[in-house]
């Protein structure tokens, strides 16, 4: 009997472990010294500074530690922007050139958007895609490849969504890439956040539940552009 307790135990699958704030931490700190060596350096040499500053300012109070915990505090925090915005620029650059990388960027951006999880326009033979959300501007198109290519699948795209909405809603073109008249990567997220409102809440709730009805088209997404979800005010440092 002990002999198949035994083999039984040794039958039953591991248990994964679960992802902590830490590991996430650990492996954007990885990413980030392997490809940008100063980073680390630029975090150790913040939390120092403030360190040191902490227990300078402390000491004419007759306050050094508390200062000097203020400063560990406040360079910590420093340090995590610094790796923060280092880390997206890094995980940016390494998706660059995948199809759906501009997904990936869009996917950062949840309150207030409906985005749809494949692309609703695809040129098979070159991958260019285009991507559709829907928010207080509007409807965004959002495209991937050269400008000559992309015009068509924009446009195309436009007549096909034009058919279920009113024409009131506007629909905003955005390219994707390096070209002339593009958004690069690393500014895209903030390029749609700045665009100027023009729906309700409930207006933009309506046009994304006809839009639904259209359908996507299916195609691979890259997956985990950034181990800290380039947030750590909010979830970025939360396990998964």
């Amino acid at each position: 009997m002990a002999r198949k307790d035994s083999g039984d135990a040794l039958d039953k699958p591991k248990k994964q472990k679960k992802r902590r704030w830490y590991h996430n931490f650990a492996d954007a700190f990885k990413l980030v010294a392997k490809h940008e060596k100063w980073v680390p350096w630029a975090i150790f040499g913040s939390i120092t500074l403030a360190i040191a500053a902490g227990i300078t300012i402390g000491w004419f109070f007759d306050q050094a530690v508390y200062g000097g915990i203020m400063g560990l505090l406040v360079g910590s925090l420093a340090g995590m922007v610094i790796l923060s915005v280092r880390t997206r620029k890094v995980s940016y650059r390494q998706i660059e050139d995948q199809p759906g990388a501009s997904f990936a960027v869009l996917d950062q951006i949840k309150r207030g958007w409906s985005i749809e999880q494949e692309p609703v326009q695809v040129n098979p033979r070159t991958q260019d895609l285009v991507f559709r959300m829907v928010g207080r501007p509007g409807v965004v198109l959002v495209s991937e490849g050269p400008s000559n290519r992309v015009a068509r699948l924009l446009s195309d795209e436009r007549k096909r969504i034009q058919r279920v909405i009113p024409q009131t809603v506007p629909v905003i073109f955005l390219e994707s890439g390096n070209g002339e008249g593009q958004v690069p990567l690393l500014k895209l997220e903030g390029r749609v956040k700045g665009l100027k409102k023009a729906l309700t809440n409930e207006e933009v709730a309506a046009v994304s539940k006809r839009l639904r009805s259209l359908g996507t088209m299916s195609l691979p997404i890259p997956k985990g552009i950034d181990p800290m979800r380039a947030r750590p005010d909010r979830k970025g440092m939360r396990g998964r």
